[in-house]
């Protein structure tokens, strides 16, 4: 008998692994989320601005953050109502709240310039990010988001390029990955603007 237990049980272990594996055509949104969430992201979607007000609240009742930092002057206006101490200027200790270039939907990564985190590395800054983003800056892959900084900032390109695709407690053993220990605790807060 635990010969047939043993033999069924992996064979349901195997089922499990090729339904996982299995791909999936999703629109890009979907799959950007569906990638964002499989590397350990948090997600929000928000149908209005005030949806994204009381979804930073409740982020920051959640954790029990007592400030919050930020360098966009915009997103001061969004977390004005809040009751919450602010910094606009980085700290290691402090969440970080932001906007970013592009979401690609490929691997569910957030990419970031120096628009965003100045001459900072991703390593240097706060475990903690929330990142506020619209439905419209979702692209397909690196190619298409490099694209989309060079047309939107066709005057004045940014430059530190960077991106996170790995959220929370989130180890995998990528090669592409040596070295670069990028895993926050992030939240996306994505408004719908289509």
């Amino acid at each position: 008998m635990n010969f047939l237990k043993k033999l069924f049980k992996n064979s349901e272990k195997l089922k499990n692994e090729e339904i996982k594996n299995q791909k999936v055509s999703l629109s890009l949104d979907d799959s950007f989320v569906h990638n964002f969430i499989k590397h350990g992201g948090k997600f929000l979607y928000c149908h209005k601005k005030e949806d994204v007000t009381s979804n930073i609240q409740n982020i920051i009742k959640e954790n029990n953050w007592e400030t919050i930092s930020y360098k966009n002057k915009n997103l001061a206006k969004l977390i004005s109502s809040i009751d919450i101490k602010t910094e606009s200027d980085f700290n290691k200790n402090i969440p970080f709240f932001t906007t970013c270039e592009q979401l690609i939907s490929q691997n569910g990564s957030i990419l970031f310039s120096s628009n965003q985190i100045g001459d900072k590395r991703i390593s240097s800054l706060t475990n903690d990010f929330i990142v506020f983003a619209t439905t419209s800056q979702i692209v397909k892959n690196m190619g298409e988001s490099l694209t989309g900084i060079r047309v939107k900032h066709k005057d004045n390109l940014p430059t530190n390029i960077t991106s996170i695709k790995n959220y929370g407690n989130n180890n995998e053993d990528d090669f592409m990955n040596y070295g670069n220990n990028n895993s926050k605790n992030l939240y996306l807060l994505l408004l719908e603007n289509l």
